[in-house]
């Protein structure tokens, strides 16, 4: 990578006058601030559709995008809604959080209308579902199976066994009857994309590159492991997991993190040349310029948990794919740029694992300040080769975590810093993000925003009150573009545009 500064801000996190962030105006607006402070990443979190407790790290879909993010005022330029139809709707009245028990109850009668006014003859959209099929068919399937059988359902409580298990007549039978529904979700998924494409070309014309998400896992109830459960290590009935996923007891959680997630039957995915994986990375690769794969440590070995276990303790470790599947990626995709996630337990085989790959690892500045000098995550001891953040999505924002540190911890980072108080923890921690030798560093929207705790994304091993912020709309007048440009000036990490490099 070269030397560069971005911003994490999720789509979701948009301000928008209805209910949650968009691909429309407020994102465009979003690339022109990068621009303006000189910023060359735009990093998101997953942007799969959420199910129940809204997380984007447990997805109905690995390939499908989010319908929440559609635009509905570019909806309406192109004649698919009326703005009365959904400027008075029900999306949540809070300005600065989503509300998703609205946005779920109202957002898709509002899209209904779109779709009834779309012509599904369109040779664009017909040129989409064939190109897509080899996801799409089973997503769209897979949502409408859902609604008729009960959303708070999963697949393996279907009472309809047959569609339950995935047998190609019954699919085909129940296509047949809900061929209208089936075409809905399609719709969604083809406004979404094509939203996304034209955001993608306005920011890369910018000079501004998107980093995209990956959750290394599938969320249990999503089209991926109804579909494909052949991949996935599920008992003789096929509808449990003999082990699910998570991590053990940690830095986030005395009892680990027990996510449910089916494991990988890494023998049987070797068997096809990984090819899932490498179809969801490349389809992964058309929307975004970099990919950060959450929880990389896992393709070393994985925490395997007893489903059916309350909490994470009494989980152990299995051997995962190592660089037999980094080199499988590497063989089909070239060096399209990945990010690895290596935060939580890492071992000498974990770290030969990433420095085999050549990925860049990350390093996190809330995770610097106990532990004494030779700490990883204090800038003195970092490497070019990694990109160095404020804080995650599982972190608290930065004056959260300070107001939460121990006395020993907040009197390091002061003197470490030369922080003399509270009203310096930002500045103090943005230079020693950006003067960093890390190639990329990377600072959240909501440390820029001086936010407290109220506004962390996520607080992992909690359900109810995560993934909820929304950027307030008069953000730029609160973050300057001009003084993080200059802070990207000074430690030669700012954006220079053709006209500029032709000048020089």
């Amino acid at each position: 990578m070269e030397r560069a500064c971005g911003i994490l801000m999720h789509i979701t996190s948009l301000p928008s006058p209805y209910g949650i962030g968009t691909l429309g105006r407020a994102a465009y607006e979003f690339a022109d601030f990068l621009k303006e402070a000189g910023h060359k990443y735009w990093q998101v979190l997953p942007v799969g559709p959420t199910s129940i407790g809204d997380s984007p790290y447990q997805s109905f879909s690995s390939f499908a995008g989010n319908p929440y993010m559609i635009d509905l005022d570019m909806l309406e330029e192109e004649g698919l809604l009326k703005k009365g139809e959904y400027e008075n709707a029900d999306f949540g009245g809070h300005p600065l959080y989503v509300d998703y028990g609205k946005m779920y109850e109202n957002r898709f009668d509002v899209l209904k209308k779109a779709y009834e006014r779309f012509d599904i003859a369109n040779d664009d959209y017909v040129d989409f579902c064939v190109d897509n099929a080899y996801w799409l068919d089973d997503y769209a399937v897979f949502m409408t199976a859902k609604k008729a059988f009960g959303s708070e359902n999963s697949w393996a409580q279907w009472k309809d066994r047959d569609m339950r298990d995935h047998r190609p007549i019954a699919i085909r039978a129940f296509s047949a009857v809900h061929a209208r529904e089936i075409g809905f979700y399609k719709f969604m998924q083809y406004m979404f994309f094509k939203q996304w494409k034209a955001l993608k070309e306005y920011v890369n014309d910018l000079g501004i590159k998107f980093i995209g998400d990956a959750p290394i896992y599938v969320a249990l109830d999503s089209a991926d492991a109804w579909g494909k459960r052949e991949l996935f290590k599920f008992d003789e009935s096929g509808v449990k997991p003999t082990f699910v996923a998570g991590c053990p007891p940690d830095y986030f959680s005395e009892d680990g993190q027990l996510w449910g997630n089916p494991l990988y039957d890494w023998d049987k995915i070797k068997k096809t040349g990984y090819k899932w994986w490498i179809d969801r990375l490349s389809n992964m690769a058309k929307i975004f310029d970099m990919i950060r794969i959450d929880h990389f440590r896992g393709f070393e070995a994985y925490y395997a948990i007893p489903y059916g276990d309350e909490n994470a303790r009494g989980g152990h470790w299995e051997k995962g794919p190592d660089m037999d599947f980094i080199n499988a990626v590497k063989g089909a995709m070239g060096d399209f740029p990945i990010i690895a996630e290596d935060l939580g337990l890492i071992t000498d085989e974990v770290r030969l694992m990433l420095d085999n790959s050549g990925y860049p690892g990350m390093k996190v500045l809330q995770f610097a300040f106990s532990g004494g000098s030779d700490n990883a995550y204090l800038p003195h001891n970092h490497v070019k080769n990694c990109v160095v953040y404020s804080g995650t999505h599982d972190n608290d924002t930065l004056l959260g975590w300070f107001e939460a540190a121990g006395d020993e911890e907040k009197q390091y980072f002061m003197d470490y810093t030369g922080a003399e108080d509270k009203s310096d923890v930002l500045d103090v921690t943005l230079r020693a993000l950006y003067s960093s030798v890390a190639d990329l560093c990377v600072v959240t929207m909501q440390d820029l925003l001086s936010s407290g705790s109220e506004f962390r994304m996520n607080t992992p091993s909690t359900l109810g009150n995560n993934w909820k912020f929304r950027a307030p709309k008069d953000y730029e007048e609160k973050v300057s573009a001009k003084k993080l440009n200059k802070l990207a000036k000074i430690y030669d990490r700012a954006l220079v545009c053709e006209a500029e490099e032709e000048a020089e």
